[in-house]
């Protein structure tokens, strides 16, 4: 549910606005009637490291190599 207050309302009722949000309320703040910001619940974004999704690599990649393995990498 989305509530439109104007922006004197706002500032005179903030925390009772922070409250409503926080139970999951979105609230429109509007000036002249016209709506200027949105006050919503924070979400913590999702925090990534790089920039490349690598594939899944199978435990089998992992295992030693055989001798005929070993003979071609001439080890």
């Amino acid at each position: 549910m989305t509530a439109v207050v104007n922006v004197h309302e706002a500032k005179t009722n903030l925390s009772r606005l922070l409250a409503r949000v926080e139970a999951g309320e979105e609230i429109v703040i509007a000036r002249g009637g016209k709506p200027v910001a949105r006050l919503e619940p924070f979400t913590r974004p999702e925090v990534r490291i790089g920039f490349i999704d690598l594939p899944e690599i199978p435990d089998e990649f992992f295992a030693p190599l055989d001798d005929d393995d070993l003979a071609e990498w001439g080890l």
